[in-house]
């Protein structure tokens, strides 16, 4: 093989807001009709465990030491924008993302019906093939209860 590659791993978890206004988003789907999740971005898992797995790869840091929930600078922050930034760092470091796979563990909402939506949104970011699968926790545990989700994405970076 030529070139240098790194494989990086991301996880994301949030609980289920009781807050009736705070809209679902999954990566950067708006999904109508279930409780959003809690979060001091919008709260999107999906795009924060890919931003994670890249970050993790090229070695520069994760999510909270970038875009800290302490600052209120990225209070309500559109996720896929960090991720716009994650990518925009790790070019800056001469890497570039070669694909990115992601696991939604998740009771509701279902995840195949939006998850080309997903995928093509992601990717567009990333500028690299990203896919999204869901999978259900069979009822056990905080996620069976569907207190909330967890994410979890592998991300392979490369340069040349």
């Amino acid at each position: 093989m030529n070139g240098e590659f790194r494989v990086g791993h991301g996880f994301d978890t949030h609980r289920f807001s009781d807050d009736p206004e705070r809209p679902l988003i999954l990566g950067g789907a708006r999904f109508d009709g279930v409780p959003g999740l809690v979060g001091h971005s919008d709260g999107d898992a999906v795009a924060h465990a890919v931003t994670d797995a890249l970050l993790s790869a090229a070695g520069l840091g994760d999510i909270g030491v970038l875009f800290p929930d302490t600052d209120d600078a990225w209070a309500g922050a559109d996720s896929l924008q960090l991720l716009a930034d994650a990518v925009s760092r790790l070019a800056t470091e001469g890497w570039r993302a070669v694909n990115a796979d992601c696991t939604v563990v998740a009771e509701a909402p279902r995840i195949a019906p939006r998850r080309e939506e997903m995928e093509a949104r992601l990717s567009d970011v990333v500028g690299a093939p990203v896919t999204i699968k869901g999978k259900r926790a069979e009822a056990m545990g905080a996620l069976g209860r569907s207190e909330g989700l967890a994410c979890w994405s592998v991300a392979l970076i490369g340069r040349p």
